[in-house]
């Protein structure tokens, strides 16, 4: 027996509509039917994925976060930075160009749940409009398996061509 793949993520909301309207307009999900369970909770389409936001009393995790594709890495970027939403706490910088030339961005929802937004290839993106992009080699050392990671590892259609050396 093994695991076929991710059907869904939750998120504890402290504020459901200011959680319901990051997800929607930071990063394009849509509402979807939702079962009830006799508390508040509403079910987010994520591409082929769900994100269910939860309204509970539920501490917040620090670390704990879930990461998400994007098809403009650029206006998510925008609309998180406009918000106030980037993180630079948990990982020590809220944009960061990994060794293999993707690239990853850190953001905190209403609530304060942690999101990971990923594109795969720095050559796409204008990075003179990114002041927070810095190289994760800044932040830790990268060497041996570290530069052979990949957050795109399963997927090498998206994997950036490693024109980018850390």
């Amino acid at each position: 027996m093994k695991a076929l793949g991710i059907n869904h993520l939750s998120v504890a909301a402290t504020d459901l509509a200011a959680s319901l309207s990051f997800y929607e307009n930071v990063l394009g999900m849509e509402r979807i039917p939702t079962y009830n369970f006799g508390f508040t909770t509403q079910y987010l389409r994520c591409g082929d994925l769900q994100v269910h936001v939860f309204l509970l009393e539920d501490k917040i995790p620090y670390y704990q976060h879930f990461a998400i594709d994007v098809d403009d890495f650029h206006t998510v970027y925008d609309a998180a930075k406009s918000l106030g939403a980037l993180d630079n706490t948990a990982f020590r910088n809220s944009v960061n160009e990994l060794p293999d030339g993707s690239v990853q961005m850190y953001l905190r929802d209403p609530a304060g749940n942690l999101v990971e937004v990923d594109w795969p290839d720095i050559s796409t993106l204008d990075t003179s409009k990114i002041p927070e992009l810095k190289k994760l080699s800044q932040f830790a050392d990268q060497e041996g398996d570290a530069l052979k990671a990949s957050l795109y590892y399963d997927r090498p259609h998206l994997q950036p061509q490693l024109g980018s050396k850390d």
